[in-house]
């Protein structure tokens, strides 16, 4: 049952850092401060912004941007290469900072804090009141160069918009009584969940604008997406409490977990490409067993960069954010589940050997592993004759002195020319667990 609206009042902050990674780096070297600066994966003209400071941005540099375009637009411009432990650790210091004002009830991301009002809290003078409280505490907990934008609103979805709605270090809010028309100024991609072919959809549906999507009624916007979301954003849009406030619905059980890498160009060969496959297994089997699952199916991916004439070749070629030209193979396994290093590992040698070979297949530039058909491990039946090669036991001892010494201190030798690559990547819509002194 759906909840009227009341007068003028807030349910949500939702914190949105802004340029996060860049202000992580500037706040920690101050040298950086106040210059054009992007955060990359690796170094390589080829690669691309993960993230761009606000100087940076004002000369039209942003998170997709190649570093060689990046050079051209400017040439002094500072590249960094992304520390994903140090941003987790600055993310979970943001949250304690806003904590002490008010509690975080959701972490959408690694820059991003929901918080729930109540009571009072509600009010727009004492929401506005604990908003600016936020940002200072973020300012004196951890940094000064930490800036985020707040958005307030009767609705999480509603918040998310807001907090988007000026940057950066803005505060806006979005009252029930204001609704719907203080929407209709923004673009339809300004929606959270309507991307590019969300886009395109509506625009054949003969929506444009978000003029013209305001305009349907209830019936209308159902049609639209012929699904429940559209009766969702119905009411979402104007400002009603649908029981999930805007939340993405979760799964009952996580169904896969993984790492892949863009290569350095050091590591673009077939042996580079497996030794920095089997450290993404071995990141990946770690996780496996410190979140207590079990595996049954292994994914392995890989692509494969072109050269002018092989692109030109008339085979289905894809085109890289980087602007890299490539072809991708991929291929699964499926075996009875296991979460030791050892048995995955021996699925990822059978996988490799059956890559593509010839023209166009000897330089890899990207590798995926993934572990799917997750299941808890205190679900799956032990084998008849058990751990007869102790296969566990080896993956638990491996884990015990990784935890304390560092992720990579022990490990299979298929990976020690690939050691010190691939660090662990943080996704925008997950955080990154630590797991003894690091994180994955």
């Amino acid at each position: 049952m759906l909840t009227p609206p009341q007068t003028d009042h807030f349910g949500f902050l939702h914190v949105d850092l802004n340029s996060f990674f860049a202000s992580v780096e500037q706040q920690m070297n101050p040298q950086y401060r106040n210059k054009p600066l992007a955060v990359v994966p690796t170094f390589a003209d080829t690669t691309v912004a993960i993230a761009a400071s606000y100087e940076a941005k004002a000369l039209g540099i942003k998170t997709g941007t190649r570093v060689l375009d990046m050079k051209q637009v400017c040439p002094d411009i500072i590249l960094v290469q992304g520390n994903h432990s140090t941003y987790a650790e600055y993310s979970h210091k943001i949250a304690a900072a806003v904590e002490r004002c008010c509690p975080v009830a959701h972490t959408p991301s690694i820059d991003e804090m929901v918080c729930q009002l109540i009571g009072r809290e509600q009010q727009p003078p004492r929401a506005r009141a604990i908003a600016l409280e936020i940002k200072e505490a973020i300012k004196a907990d951890v940094g000064e160069t930490l800036r985020c934008s707040i958005g307030m609103a009767p609705n999480r979805y509603l918040a998310k918009i807001a907090s988007d709605m000026q940057k950066p270090d803005g505060l806006i809010g979005l009252l029930p009584s204001q609704l719907p028309r203080a929407l209709a100024h923004l673009e339809l991609r300004d929606l959270p969940g309507v991307g590019a072919r969300t886009e395109a959809m509506l625009n054949r549906k003969g929506i444009s604008t978000m003029a013209q999507l305001l305009a349907l009624d209830r019936g209308g916007m159902h049609a639209l997406w012929n699904s429940v979301w559209g009766d969702r954003l119905y009411h979402w849009l104007r400002g009603h409490d649908t029981g999930d406030d805007g939340a993405p619905v979760p799964s009952d059980l996580q169904k896969s977990l993984g790492h892949s890498h863009v290569l350095g160009p050091k590591h673009r060969s077939p042996e580079g490409a497996w030794a920095v496959a089997h450290k993404l297994l071995h990141k990946a089997g770690m996780r496996l067993r410190m979140e207590k699952f079990c595996a049954g199916s292994l994914a392995l991916t890989v692509r494969y960069q072109l050269n002018r004439e092989q692109a030109a070749n008339g085979r289905k070629v894809k085109e890289h954010t980087s602007g890299i030209k490539h072809d991708a193979w991929g291929m699964e396994a499926k075996f009875p589940e296991c979460q030791d290093t050892l048995s995955l590992l021996e699925v990822l040698t059978k996988l490799w050997a059956q890559q593509p070979v010839g023209e166009g297949y000897g330089k890899p530039f990207f590798v995926g592993v993934t572990l799917g058909r997750l299941l808890p491990e205190d679900s799956v039946q032990p084998t008849l004759f058990g751990d007869v090669d102790r296969r566990g036991e080896l993956s638990r001892t491996l884990d015990t002195l990784n935890l304390k010494y560092g992720h990579t201190t022990l490990h299979f030798a298929g990976m020690l020319a690939a050691r010190d690559s691939a660090p662990t990547r943080i996704a925008f819509t997950q955080i990154p667990v630590q797991y003894g002194s690091e994180y994955m």
